[in-house]
Order: C-alpha cells, then structure tokens, then sequence
C-alpha cells in the first residue's frame, strides 16, 4: 500500500536549549499520503496545546521569546499539555515532519522519549530549497515565495498549515515538495547531549 499517515508538527518554545527550555506550544496535524506521487490526500485530526513552563530557567526566558512568539504568558497560565491525546498522534503515525525537525524532536524527546522510535523527515533540509532558486530554506522566504502569506505568525498551528500547504507545491520537476521530503532516509535517531559523549 502506498498510503501512508504522516505527522506534521511544530513547537514554540521559551528558547533553544532543549535541556533548559520547554515547550509552550505544540500543534499537530495528522493526514494521509500516497508515498509515491507525495500527495496529500485527506486531513485526519488536528489539535493545539498550551503549557506552562516549570523550571526556573524556562520562566526566566520567558520574556525573550515572547517577542518571538508573542504568547502572552497569562495564556500558557496554569496550562498543562493533554499527555494522552499528543501520545495518540504519535501513535497514530507513520512519519512525521517539521521543518528544522531536529529542533522540534530536541525539545519533544524531553517530554515523549517514543518520539525517537518514528521516523522523522526535515521539510527544511530534504529539500534543495536553494538549488530550486530560492533565497535561503526559512520557512517564512518559502511562504512568501509561493504567495502563501507574507506573515508568520510564530503560533504553531498556523505555521503547519502553511507548510502543509507548501508541501503541496510542485517542484521544477512538477512534483509536490513533500515527494523531495519523503524521497530521503529518514533523519537518525536523536541522541541527547548527555549521552552523545558515551557513543
């Protein structure tokens, strides 16, 4: 069968450092995919979670962020992600996809270890976004070169709606984006810092 269930998913987060940082929002879709052509064919489920930040040194960063995301922190207040519905996406799935993937599985490994038994594909970097003439592999150049939106809103979901909607372009070769993504070996496992230095 060449239908298959893909993941696409995006964090927002109070900075770069997985093992200081955290979450404060993950937005996923799940949706099926012919593995051959690289077409979408149908959205599946969708969801967006808040959460708080716990440690001190994510609430202290907080503020910083917040002119990257501009999640107010009274929204994320309180908040706590729904452990059993994300599990359920990410059992759901066959792959999943994000573009500069390796950040968003840093950070998600903390929360959801399984993340590293999925095969995960980087709609950043699979695709030779410049050897296609576009000016750099940012998301935002990329959305605004297919007259997506001119915006970004930095909010997760939105940000996978429009790559989603990217993935379904056509490259020179008058393919989808998503075949360049999926044509490449998946990404290999995440090995987190502490343990890198005993591979």
């Amino acid at each position: 069968m060449s239908n298959r269930i893909g993941l696409v998913l995006d964090v927002e987060t109070t900075g770069l450092r997985p093992n200081s940082d955290e979450i404060i929002e993950l937005a996923l879709i799940l949706f099926t995919y012919n593995s051959e052509t690289g077409d979408i064919l149908s959205l599946v489920d969708q969801d967006s979670f808040l959460r708080e930040p716990l440690s001190y040194q994510a609430k202290r960063n907080y503020s910083q962020a917040y002119r990257v995301h501009g999640i107010p922190h009274s929204s994320v207040e309180g908040k706590r992600f729904h452990d059993e519905k994300i599990r359920s996406y990410i059992d759901r799935t066959d792959s999943i996809f994000a573009h500069n993937a390796s950040f968003d599985r840093s950070f998600l490994y903390q929360l959801y270890p399984e993340i590293n038994d999925q095969k995960w594909f980087c709609t950043m970097r699979n695709v030779p976004w410049k050897q296609y003439g576009f000016a750099n592999s940012k998301l935002l150049t990329l959305l605004q070169s297919h007259n997506i939106t001119s915006f970004q809103t930095h909010r997760a979901m939105d940000d996978i709606s429009y790559l989603m909607e990217l993935l379904q372009k056509s490259n020179p070769a008058g393919l989808p984006y998503l075949k360049d993504v999926i044509n490449k070996n998946p990404m290999k496992k995440y090995a987190p810092s502490s343990q890198k230095s005993h591979v």
